[in-house]
């Protein structure tokens, strides 16, 4: 049995609870936060032991492991604090605010030996992990093109926010939806070179963006296109998907199922035929222990728990894969703080070819070692 500690009671920290304090290998030994209320509901019907202090509870609950669900602005001193005394951290995304800060914490975690997950759930639903096996099988050819996008009813009218919506506390259209896809794209095709035609959209919100458009320039010379909103009150709930073009077919996947299209010209897998196919999550996904909201939340747990057990580092979600994903927000930010290119500045006449869009490279976003 391992023992875990959580910290952030609000909706995910809750959620991730109850998987872990259904996990039949793991005893949650402490869980912290700063509302009294929620602390002595808890105390009184769970018996759990609660603290309002997180050093405290790292202190004296014994831990082997950390799952971190506080604001994003808080996760580089809890995660610094819990490797400091060797722990295991399980943290929510998105991982850092400061993509410097992410780098510097998957490198002292790898120095260390630790176990590190980042809470990108969507790596666990089937039908994108199915695209992952298509892609490395080559099944559409050489990608060219990506279409990532996200909708969901978040904020729909002008109001005061929570934490999400303050920038500087990491919330955000971009940091809260738009992470999700990019952490897809990054799994899928690596880190990209660059990003250009960046746009953070006001709608409702008067201090963050409730819209994210972008280019991705990948490796290999494809582009992605991003197109994200919260605002957006024609989707139930959060939409994820992807739709990506090749050279031999076509893939477009969300949460519920996958479509391929395979032309003649394509090495079809085991399993397809040329012309469309269609494959559900239901079908493509394992089952699990304990269900709460979705099959892949409880997946992602129990990859942690099993990988804390038996002492295995590497795995999906590091905080290495994680801290790809905030650079490549980091870019985004800069890249939308340039001015847009005037149109219509030069005579026909004498207009020369137009030059490439310029692109926020992403490395340079580090320190350089």
């Amino acid at each position: 049995m391992i023992r875990v500690g959580i910290v952030g009671l609000g909706k995910m920290g809750l959620s991730h609870l109850a998987m872990f304090n259904a996990h039949p290998d793991v005893t949650v030994a402490g869980v912290c936060d700063t509302s009294s209320y929620v602390l002595s509901v808890l105390g009184k019907n769970t018996g759990l032991t609660t603290y309002t202090d997180y050093d405290t509870m790292l202190e004296k609950a014994k831990l082997d492991a950390v799952v971190i669900c506080t604001p994003s602005v808080m996760h580089g001193a809890q995660v610094s604090a819990a490797l400091d005394r060797g722990l295991h951290v399980f943290c929510e995304k998105p991982f850092c605010l400061d993509p410097a800060e992410s780098d510097a914490l998957a490198q002292r975690a790898e120095k260390l030996g630790l176990v590190t997950q980042v809470g990108y759930h969507y790596r666990f639903v089937g039908a994108f992990e199915e695209v992952r096996r298509l892609l490395d099988a080559g099944a559409i050819g050489t990608v060219t093109h990506v279409l990532a996008e996200a909708y969901g009813p978040v904020v729909l009218k002008p109001k005061g926010g929570t934490w999400r919506s303050q920038r500087t506390e990491g919330g955000g259209c971009l940091y809260d939806y738009a992470a999700h896809p990019l952490n897809l794209l990054t799994w899928y095709f690596g880190v990209p070179t660059g990003v250009s035609g960046s746009v953070l959209g006001r709608v409702f919100s008067q201090e963050t963006d409730d819209e994210v458009t972008s280019t991705l320039h990948l490796p290999g010379g494809a582009t992605a296109s991003l197109s994200v909103s919260w605002s957006d009150d024609s989707q139930r709930k959060m939409t994820t998907k992807l739709t990506l073009w090749g050279t031999h077919g076509r893939i477009f996947v969300d949460r519920q199922e996958v479509q391929v299209y395979l032309r003649d010209t394509a090495e079809v897998p085991p399993g397809y035929e040329q012309g469309w196919n269609v494959r559900y999550t239901t079908d493509l996904t394992e089952p699990v222990w304990f269900y709460v909201r979705g099959e892949e939340y409880s997946s992602q747990v129990d990859a942690f728990v099993q990988r804390v057990v038996t002492g295995t580092t590497k795995g999906e979600n590091t905080f290495r894969s994680a801290a790809d994903t905030d650079l490549v927000i980091a870019a985004i930010v800069a890249d939308a703080e340039k001015a847009p290119t005037p149109v219509g500045g030069a005579h026909p006449a004498v207009r020369k070819a137009p030059a490439p869009p310029a692109r926020t490279g992403l490395r340079r976003l580090l320190p350089q070692r």
